[in-house]
């Protein structure tokens, strides 16, 4: 049985603290949160207790970190110091210096770290991605990632998110690197403000399209908007010399209505929530494995610093008009 102590009891602490109650191997036995009604309300439900601050980490074995992205790094630290298996939402920092130094201690400590890329645990995504390291395709020429939001956040979120690059399409880069399976060597992008003039006040873009290359030769194409009108859009395709792979929208149903004006079926599911439901699930059910049967979780720390370095390379070229070839 694995006690585990969560910071965050927000949106995603939420979600999170549910999955850990339904896990059969993992109690949670205190809840932490600078908005204390919050953490009571929370612990309430699953039977712990309110944590004060890292006095919470006596007597537990893993920490699930799903506090705002500025404690990250230092909530990872400290842990890992405790001798705490972690799981972390992404992303662990947005200086890319201060992560490195972060998995620094992480390694010294010898703790196992998990980043929290939830799309590679869709079981959509995952079965394409076997599919691809099977060779059903024959060898990956291109990859497409369409993601887009259903309607943009607020300006004062932009503020500290870390901007579309950082916070939004972070994810479709990390899924870039795992279905390409090989390292970008070269990155362009372009964006635009095209949704919200509030958000481009903050100095962030809301449109966007990165193209990444790898030293083979494939091509992966991440397209990027914070506004679909018909729902939240998440679409993949893998092409080879063999075939093709895709993984469509998700909908509340299949069923589909013709008639004579037309072809009717259900919009795609409407946010990140209930689409990747099974996604988030999954994730913290791969890491409560890792730690109880000693193997590295599948999604960690590198993971999460190459995924906020290619998310830097983009900025920087959207900046310059310039590709960016990328070094490790």
């Amino acid at each position: 049985m694995l006690k585990i102590c969560q910071f965050g009891a927000g949106r995603i602490g939420k979600i999170h603290a549910d999955n850990i109650a339904r896990n059969p191997r993992t109690k949670l036995v205190a809840v932490v949160d600078v908005h204390r009604a919050a953490a009571e309300e929370l612990a309430a439900q699953h039977g712990a207790v309110v944590g004060d601050g890292l006095a919470a980490l006596d007597g537990v074995d893993a920490v699930v970190i799903a506090s705002s992205t500025d404690t990250h790094a230092d909530l990872i630290e400290a842990t890992a110091k405790a001798g705490k298996a972690i799981f972390c939402e992404k992303p662990i920092d947005l200086d890319s210096a201060r992560v490195q130094g972060c998995l620094d201690i992480v390694a010294q400590a010898g703790v196992p770290l998990a980043l929290g890329f939830n799309r590679r645990f869709d079981p959509s995504f995952e079965a394409a991605q076997a599919g691809i390291a099977e060779g059903r395709i024959g060898k990956v020429e291109l990859v497409s990632i369409t993601s887009r939001d259903p309607s943009p956040p607020p300006a004062s979120y932009i503020r500290v998110s870390g901007g579309l690059f950082r916070d939004m399409m972070i994810h479709d880069l990390d899924m870039a690197r795992w279905l390409l399976g090989e390292e970008p060597v070269e990155l362009y992008a372009t964006a635009s403000n095209l949704v919200d003039p509030a958000i481009g006040a903050e100095g962030d873009v809301d449109t966007a399209v990165v193209t990444l290359k790898t030293a083979g030769g494939a091509i992966a194409q991440i397209s990027n908007s914070r506004r679909a009108a018909y729902g939240y859009d998440q679409r993949v395709e893998a092409f080879g010399a063999k075939g093709m792979l895709r993984v469509e929208n998700r909908t509340p149903t299949t069923v589909e209505f013709s008639g004579a004006d037309g072809v009717v079926s259900d919009k795609p599911l409407h946010f990140f929530l209930e689409r990747y439901a099974d996604a988030y699930r999954r994730e913290l059910d791969d890491f409560i494995d890792a730690v109880l049967d000693g193997r590295p979780p599948r999604a960690g720390g590198e993971d999460g610093r190459r995924a906020l370095l290619l998310a830097d390379a983009a900025w920087e070229s959207v900046k310059t008009g310039a590709p960016v070839r990328l070094s490790r």
